[in-house]
């Protein structure tokens, strides 16, 4: 379960990253609460991950997982410009938190 806890917390780091684009500062009252919530769901999810997990692969594959995911939405869905080296570093970071997952206890 904490493998699936950590997943989740990726996933809501992702949305408050995200969310944090369309806060505009903090200045935007609903995107800002929904960040906040998402910050709080995805900080209380890897508080449960870790209560198994050891702390050093668990938080690298969180932030991981949000990187990649922000990268991701940054790409196809705000058409932000990507590089083939952008790409690579991109492919290096799901390699990196593949073999922290493979290594982790």
């Amino acid at each position: 379960m904490s493998w699936i806890y950590l997943f989740l917390a990726g996933l809501g780091e992702i949305g408050w990253a995200v969310g944090m684009k369309y806060t505009e500062g903090f200045t935007r009252p609903i995107p800002s609460l929904v960040t906040v919530a998402l910050m709080i769901l995805s900080f209380g999810l890897l508080s449960l991950a870790l209560r198994e997990l050891p702390l050093s692969s668990s938080y690298a594959i969180w932030t991981g997982i949000g990187t990649v995911g922000t990268f991701l939405f940054g790409l196809l869905v705000l058409h932000e410009p990507v590089t083939a080296l952008h790409g690579l570093c991109v492919v290096m970071i799901v390699a990196g938190i593949i073999g922290l997952r493979l290594l982790a206890n």
